[in-house]
């Protein structure tokens, strides 16, 4: 999870999670003892991050000046930007090192600092830094949010609308465009995250998620309270599975225990549920899989 980027934080909380992982490993700092390669103690894309960005040339838009470009492109002007090419890439590959380099010694140094730390309260401390991240125990899945709209039955026949997210809310639907996310599925409530941000953009407990389903296989649908939400991802079968796994624990919960009388049909009391769950915006409504023609 922390290597693939799924726990935004801090490169100085990294570098400590790292130092942290290689006292687990390998005890007090030793020259002599095993060092695993960077990638696998420090997330790839912070280091990717610090390159400049590729150049990007605007295209050409008349056609005789298109035509001279292919000319030249196949010519010794082609063969001069080529090497160009590959002078950058190898500068920026030399510049990836010199960052791993400068990062691994950050993160040994903090290793020094751990001297006498056992593995078993190596191991605390780091689950202990992953836990302060509010998403911690989530699934996440990289997610791209398509469409916002107001359910058919509340709005008929309402076209599907791009989405802009603001914190906490989902009624501002704009034309910007699809929008690359973290779908947060967790114990209690689903989220949404943009990726690397700490806190999530907006979040529902199970109680107020009517229905889901697949639309087709990279398609997924959520429908919360008055709302629908279309994501495209190549993960539609695990997102269900995952959903229905938590849905069913979550309506357990609901339901009175075995030994307790049933309430009685006069009592006007209402159902106390468990801290953390949201009342029930009605029965759970899981959709036939992919190919239905109810999606």
């Amino acid at each position: 999870m922390v290597l693939r980027g799924y726990v935004p934080t801090s490169e100085e909380t990294l570098q400590t999670l790292a130092a942290l992982r290689l006292q687990s490993l390998n005890s007090d700092f030793s020259t002599h003892a095993p060092f695993p390669r960077l990638e696998e103690l420090f997330p790839p894309h912070v280091l990717h991050a610090r390159l400049p960005p590729p150049l990007h040339r605007p295209p050409t838009k008349c056609r005789g000046a298109r035509l001279r470009a292919g000319l030249l492109a196949g010519g010794l002007w082609g063969q001069a930007l080529a090497k160009q090419r590959a002078e950058r890439d190898q500068r920026l590959r030399g510049r990836l090192r010199e960052e791993g380099a400068s990062t691994m010694a950050a993160i040994v140094e903090k290793w020094k600092l751990l001297q006498g730390m056992g593995r078993p309260e190596a191991m605390a401390a780091y689950v202990a830094l992953v836990r302060e991240w509010p998403g911690f125990g989530s699934t996440l899945f990289d997610v791209d949010l398509h469409a916002v709209r107001p359910r058919l039955g509340v709005v008929q026949g309402q076209p599907w609308q791009w989405a802009t997210l603001t914190p906490l809310s989902l009624q501002s639907p704009v034309g910007s465009g699809p929008q690359r996310l973290w779908l947060g599925i967790g114990a209690k409530a689903v989220s949404l995250y943009k990726p690397g941000e700490p806190e999530p953009l907006d979040s529902f407990c199970y109680g107020r998620i009517s229905s889901f389903g697949a639309s087709d296989s990279s398609t997924f649908r959520l429908s919360v309270e008055d709302r629908d939400l279309l994501f495209e991802t190549s993960q539609v079968d695990e997102i269900a599975q995952l959903l229905n796994t938590y849905l069913a624990s979550a309506g357990a919960q609901r339901l009175p225990r075995p030994q307790e009388p049933p309430t009685s049909a006069h009592t006007s009391e209402p159902t106390v549920l468990p801290q953390g769950l949201c009342p029930a915006a009605g029965p759970w409504q899981h959709r036939p899989p992919v190919g239905s023609s109810h999606s």
